[in-house]
């Protein structure tokens, strides 16, 4: 790879490969505290920087909990601590993200850059937002994705049947008109008071979008297991409510009423929950 200071390689992976050395150079290389990832996964003591990370995680391929925290732990912070993490994380999979690429490159007629793209967008898509971190083996989700974006693309490819002049293909060639819409849904759960206003947007965004809820949770002041929790029990009430017919169809005047209640005591228990214990109300009192 021969590159000046000011040009970065064509290589999609050459150019992560560059900004990730650069991360990792003197002085203060990107680095993760091994003691703060659990003392019983396997990992060794004390501060390394992400490079040394993953030579000893490719020297010692058979520690799948190690690896799994390491990586729970990477994608957090690529998630909430900003774009050094990214690139942390993208360096990190560069050995398993170039040997798709070669797999997939195989027999491909097209420009391996762009494979090599489409790999690389498919891992940051799951990285920014698909893979669920409560759920075991987050670094295979990251580079499922990153294959089969690459996979997609190459029988895409393989396809395409050139035409002189795409004006004169017989056929139709309307897109087909996207059917259903969920947030529909939502939105008169929300009416009904199935679903709390507060909740309809962080709903729809992990639910519907499946975005990360690392992010949301932050966003809110809420933490990850809390939102992860009440979206849990909407998931249900919704769910309920699909089966008895109330998102449906048309629900009685007792039916929302009863609805209405619900979403009041909930709302209160928030509040409550909110509110400054007893004895802080005193002292913060005594201090004004």
């Amino acid at each position: 790879m021969s590159t000046t200071s000011t040009q970065w390689p064509a290589s999609p992976l050459d150019a992560a490969e560059m900004a990730f050395t650069a991360l990792i150079s003197d002085p203060e290389p990107l680095s993760l505290d091994l003691d703060q990832l659990g003392p019983d996964v396997g990992l060794p003591t004390g501060v390394m920087t992400v490079l040394a990370v993953r030579d000893w995680l490719l020297a010692h391929r058979s520690s799948f909990e190690a690896r799994d925290a390491v990586w729970v732990e990477m994608i957090r912070r690529a998630r909430l601590n900003g774009p050094q993490w990214i690139i942390g994380a993208v360096g990190m999979a560069l050995p398993a993200l170039r040997r798709y690429t070669r797999q997939l490159c195989n027999g491909y007629q097209g420009d391996p850059d762009d494979i090599e793209a489409e790999v690389l967008a498919g891992f940051l898509a799951a990285l920014r937002d698909h893979v669920d971190l409560a759920r075991p083996a987050p670094y295979a989700g990251l580079c499922r994705a990153g294959w089969r974006a690459g996979f997609k693309l190459r029988q895409q490819a393989a396809e395409v049947t050139p035409v002189e002049d795409v004006e004169q293909v017989i056929g139709p060639r309307t897109p087909q008109i996207p059917y259903g819409h969920p947030d529909v849904l939502v939105n008169r759960a929300v009416r009904l008071g199935i679903l709390d206003a507060d909740d309809e947007q962080s709903y729809i965004d992990v639910r519907l979008g499946r975005r990360a809820i690392e992010p949301i949770a932050d966003l809110r002041g809420l933490s990850t297991d809390a939102l992860r929790m009440r979206l849990g029990r909407i998931d249900t009430r919704i769910a309920e409510a699909l089966a008895s017919g109330l998102l449906t169809g048309t629900a009685s005047p007792l039916a929302a009423e009863a609805l209405a209640a619900q979403a009041e005591r909930r709302s209160k228990l928030r509040a409550a929950s909110r509110r400054p214990a007893p004895e802080d109300t005193s002292r913060a009192a005594a201090v004004a």
